[in-house]
C-alpha cells in the first residue's frame, strides 16, 4: 500500500506518490546495455541455453527385454508346429513366429453377432469410458503443469484505494493541518514473474506428470484390451453353455422315452420294479443338472448385457453356438524380446518406473538454489483523468535466489525416499513382465493341451455313443442288464458334456493367446482374409477408434 504522508493538491499528491513508489524499488544488481556487441550476445545465449539445457538427476532408459528371452522361448519344451485335433475336428491351428496380431482381432472368429456385441461394448461400457477420462484428466494436468512451471506468469491488476488521514499520521508528517484529509489512489499495471529451471526441478516435474499421462493412456489400452477380450471368452461361455443345455435336454427326452418303454414292460410282468426305480432315479438326475446349466447361462446373458453397459434385465441381442464362431486357423507367436512393447500393462508398469525416476531427479533438483525474476509496469493517479498520462507510468524489476540451508535433513530424505520408490516401481515391472511371460506361455501350452484333450474327448465320445448303442439293442433283445445299459448312458453323458467343453476351451484359450500377446493395439489397421468379415470389422475398427481416440489427441506440448 502507497502511503501519501502529507496533503497537499491532487497534483502534489500524484507526483509525490509517483516518487514514493520510484524510490522503493529494490536495487537491481545487473543492467543490460540498450546494445549489445554480437559476441557477447552469443556467448551469454549460449551459457543460459546451456543451463537451462541440463536437469540434475538421472535420465531415465527404457527396460530391455530379459537377456534370457530369445526369439519364441516363452514355454521350456518345444510346441508343435501345428495343432491337429486329429478326430476331434478338422480346424487344425499352426503357429506363425513373428505374425503379424490384427488390432481387431476378434474379427478372426468371423461371427457377425460377437462383432456387433464388441462394437457396442465398446461404445457403452462404464469402465471403457472412466479410463478415458482419467486419461483427458492426466493430460490437462500436464497442460497446467506446463503452463504454470514452463511459461513466464503474466498477470493485470486493478486497484482503487481511498485513505483517511488520521491527526497521528499527520503529526508523524509534520503536517498537522492535514488531519481528515482524504485522498484516493487509481492503480493499474501488468506483472510478470518467471522461475529460472536452472537445475531441472520444473523440467522434472513434468516429465513426471508426462510419464502419468502415458500411464493412464497404457490404463485405457489395458482396459479396451481387456473389455475385447472379456466379451470374447464370455461369449464363448454363452455359447458352451447353451451346448450343454441343449444335449443335457436331448439326453433327457431320450431317457424319459426309456422310461416309458420300462413303464410298459412293468405293466406287462416283463421286468421286475427295480428297473423302473433306476431309470427313474437316472432321469430325476439328469433333470436336477439342468438348472444348474440355465442358472450359469443366464448369469453370462448378465455379464454380457454389463459389457455392453446394459443393466442385466436388458438382454443383449446376440446369441451363440460353437458351431458358428469359426476357430482361428493361424496363431501369431510375436518375438519374446518384442512382448515387453506390446503388452500393455508392461507399458503402464514402464511409465510409472519412469515417473519414479523423474521424482529423484525433482527431489535431487530441490537440494540446489532457485531463480526467480519478476517484473512490473503499470500507472498509478489520484485522479482517474490522469490515470494514463505519461507522468504517471511506473516499472520495477526484481530478482531472487533461494537456497535452502537448513531443513534437518527433510530433504536428504526425501530424496532417499524417491530412491526408494524408484527401486520399488523397478520391482514391479520385472514382476509384471514375468507374469507376462508366463501368460503367454500358458496361453501357447494350453492350445497344445486343449488340442490333445479334443482329441481324446472326441474318441471317449465316439466309443461311448457306439457302446450306448449296443447296449440299447442288446437290453431290447434281453443280452445285457439294465445295469449295463444305465452305466452306457451315463458314460454317454459324461463324454458329451466333456467333448463341448473341450471345444469352447480350445476357443477361449486362444483369445487367451491374442490377449496375452497385447491384443494388436499399436496396430492400426488390420487386414483380415476373409472377405464375409470386412464389413464387420470396419465397424469394430470404427468402434475402437472412438474408445481409444484420446490418446492421440493428447500431445500438446
Amino acid at each position: 500500500m502507497i502511503r501519501i504522508l502529507d496533503a497537499k493538491t491532487a497534483t502534489e499528491q500524484k507526483h509525490d506518490s509517483m516518487m514514493l513508489k520510484k524510490s522503493t524499488l529494490p536495487n537491481i544488481t545487473y543492467s543490460v546495455p540498450f546494445k549489445l556487441k554480437k559476441q557477447n550476445l552469443v556467448a551469454q545465449l549460449a551459457i543460459v541455453t546451456a543451463l537451462l539445457g541440463c536437469a540434475v538427476g538421472p535420465d531415465f532408459v527404457p527396460p530391455k527385454a530379459p537377456e534370457t528371452a530369445t526369439k519364441f522361448s516363452y514355454t521350456q519344451s518345444p510346441l508343435p508346429e501345428q495343432l491337429d485335433p486329429g478326430v476331434g475336428s478338422t480346424k487344425k491351428q499352426k503357429f506363425v513366429p513373428g505374425g503379424q496380431i490384427p488390432a481387431q482381432w476378434w474379427v478372426l472368429f468371423h461371427n457377425e453377432a460377437l462383432n456387433r456385441l464388441i462394437t457396442k461394448s465398446l461404445e457403452n461400457n462404464p469402465n471403457l469410458l472412466a479410463a478415458q477420462s482419467s486419461l483427458k484428466s492426466a493430460a490437462e494436468i500436464y497442460n497446467y503443469q506446463f503452463g504454470s512451471l514452463m511459461v513466464p506468469s503474466v498477470t493485470g491488476s486493478l486497484t482503487s484505494q481511498r485513505e483517511k488521514i488520521n491527526l497521528l499520521q499527520a503529526q508523524q508528517a509534520g503536517t498537522p493541518s492535514a488531519q481528515g484529509a482524504v485522498l484516493g489512489l487509481l492503480n493499474a499495471s501488468v506483472n510478470v514473474s518467471y522461475n529460472f529451471d536452472i537445475f531441472g526441478a520444473n523440467r522434472r516435474l513434468l516429465e513426471s506428470q508426462k510419464a502419468q499421462m502415458e500411464y493412464q493412456s497404457y490404463q485405457l489400452e489395458a482396459a479396451y484390451l481387456t473389455l475385447t477380450s472379456n466379451v470374447v471368452t464370455t461369449s464363448i461361455k454363452e455359447a458352451s453353455l447353451r451346448e450343454q443345455i441343449k444335449v443335457t435336454k436331448e439326453l433327457l427326452k431320450a431317457q424319459s422315452t426309456q422310461l416309458d418303454v420300462i413303464q410298459k414292460q412293468f405293466a406287462m410282468g416283463a421286468i421286475g420294479r427295480a428297473p423302473v426305480l433306476q431309470q427313474i432315479n437316472i432321469v430325476a438326475q439328469t433333470r436336477a443338472s439342468l438348472p444348474a446349466l440355465e442358472k450359469s447361462l443366464a448369469q453370462t446373458r448378465h455379464q454380457l448385457s454389463v459389457y455392453a453397459g446394459l443393466l442385466p434385465s436388458e438382454s443383449v441381442e446376440a446369441e451363440f453356438d460353437l458351431d458358428s464362431i469359426d476357430l482361428p486357423q493361424e496363431l501369431p507367436v510375436s518375438l519374446a524380446s518384442d512382448l515387453i512393447r506390446q503388452r500393455p500393462d508392461i507399458k503402464a508398469s514402464e511409465a510409472l518406473l519412469h515417473q519414479a525416476s523423474a521424482q529423484v531427479g525433482v527431489a535431487t533438483a530441490n537440494q540446489y538454489p532457485q531463480f526467480n525474476i519478476s517484473g512490473s509496469y503499470g500507472t498509478s493517479s489520484s485522479q482517474q483523468a490522469d490515470l494514463f498520462k505519461g507522468s504517471t507510468y511506473f516499472w520495477d524489476v526484481a530478482s531472487g535466489v533461494t537456497a535452502p540451508i537448513f531443513n534437518a535433513g527433510a530433504l536428504s530424505a526425501k530424496l532417499r525416499a524417491s530412491k526408494a520408490s524408484y527401486e520399488q516401481a523397478a520391482q514391479q515391472y520385472k514382476a509384471t513382465v514375468l507374469g507376462a511371460f508366463q501368460n503367454v506361455a500358458d496361453a501357447l501350452r494350453a492350445l497344445d493341451e486343449d488340442t490333445q484333450t479334443l482329441n481324446a474327448q472326441a474318441q471317449v465320445e465316439a466309443i461311448s455313443k457306439e457302446a450306448l448303442e449296443l447296449s440299447t439293442k442288446q437290453y431290447q433283445l434281453g443280452a445285457t442288464s439294465y445295469l449295463s445299459l444305465l452305466d452306457a448312458q451315463r458314460t454317454y453323458q459324461q463324454a458329451l458334456i466333456g467333448l463341448i467343453t473341450a471345444k469352447a476351451a480350445r476357443y477361449a484359450d486362444t483369445a487367451a493367446l491374442f490377449q496375452s500377446l497385447g491384443g494388436g493395439w499399436w496396430v492400426k489397421s488390420t487386414n483380415v482374409s476373409h472377405n464375409e468379415s470386412n464389413q464387420e470389422s470396419k465397424k469394430s475398427n470404427d468402434a475402437s477408434n472412438l474408445a481409444l481416440s484420446t490418446p492421440g489427441s493428447i500431445n500438446q506440448h
